[in-house]
Parts: C-alpha cells; sequence; structure tokens
C-alpha cells in the first residue's frame, strides 16, 4: 500500500466526519504517513505484509482521527449530542466528535477482549472494506468475520448504552 492507497482510505474516514470539520483527507494521510514511515532520525516501522500495512495505517488513522476529536472536546465541553449506534452508522459527514471518542473507547474495551473482532469493526466500519474484503486482510473465513461483526456490534452497543455520558 503506497501514498495513494492511504489517501484514498483517508478520504473515506473524512467522509464519515462531520462537515466542518477541520482537519482534510490529505493532512490525514501526510500526519499517518510520517507517523508509520518515520520523521528525521527516527526508524520507520517495518510491516510483514501488506495486511499488517493496511492493518496499522486504518488503526493509525482511526487514532489521529479521535485525538483530534479528543483536543476539540476539551475546548468545547459543549453537549446535547445525539446518540449513536453501529446498526444506524452516521452518513458521511455527521460523526460528532464525542459519537467518535466514545466509540474509540468502546473500541478500545472491545480490543481488550475480542482482538480479532475490534481489527473486523476498524476494517469494516472505519476503513471501509467489505466483509470479505475483511476475511482476506485478516486471513480468516467470511463466516468468521460475519460472526465477528456480529458480536462486535451487540458488545459496542451495550458498552455505549451502559455509559450515559456517551452516544448509545
Amino acid at each position: 500500500m503506497g501514498y495513494h492507497e492511504l489517501r484514498k482510505l483517508a478520504a473515506y474516514y473524512m467522509s464519515r466526519e462531520r462537515g466542518e470539520h477541520t482537519l482534510q483527507p490529505t493532512a490525514l494521510v501526510n500526519e499517518a504517513y510520517l507517523d508509520l514511515f518515520g520523521t528525521g532520525g527516527s526508524k520507520p516501522m517495518v510491516f510483514e505484509n501488506r495486511a499488517h500495512f493496511f492493518a496499522v495505517a486504518a488503526r493509525q488513522m482511526r487514532r489521529i482521527l479521535v485525538d483530534h476529536a479528543r483536543k476539540r472536546n476539551a475546548e468545547m465541553r459543549g453537549g446535547g449530542e445525539a446518540n449513536l449506534s453501529l446498526d444506524a452508522a452516521p452518513e458521511p459527514g455527521v460523526m460528532r466528535d464525542r459519537e467518535y471518542t466514545a466509540l474509540d473507547d468502546a473500541l478500545s474495551i472491545l480490543e481488550r477482549e475480542n482482538p480479532r473482532a475490534s481489527q473486523v469493526v476498524e476494517l469494516c466500519f472505519f476503513a471501509g472494506s467489505t466483509q470479505k474484503e475483511a476475511a482476506d486482510i485478516l486471513g480468516i473465513s467470511l463466516a468468521t468475520v460475519q460472526r465477528d461483526w456480529e458480536f462486535a456490534r451487540r458488545f459496542l452497543y451495550q458498552q455505549l448504552a451502559a455509559n450515559p455520558e456517551t452516544p448509545a
């Protein structure tokens, strides 16, 4: 995966963000690219294969967007935002900072409970992969991806619903 594919992934990520987002796809991909391949004297990461690179790049872009959202939340501390459910994934341009950070928090818990299911969510929900593409990237069957997706949906919904401070 090269810069062009990272740019495509960044554009997909940004299509899920609110319309007035200050971070643009090019800035997102540039920041992720620098994180992945090093800056100055730092040693760049070594990737096992294309699938490993894709998974790491998707995670890094998610982290950049979540960090950006957390900074905006810290500045605004405003509220009353609508709830989020994976069953009703946001339309392009409407994912809000609090929704993004709440989902990231729930995904962090899922990652500790079931790392593979967390990877399926990152690939299908965040990176825009189909379940078949996620199966190929992860080297597992489509049926396994489908089971992991269903498990992750239920798990994340429960996590989001359990905390009144986070969208569910």
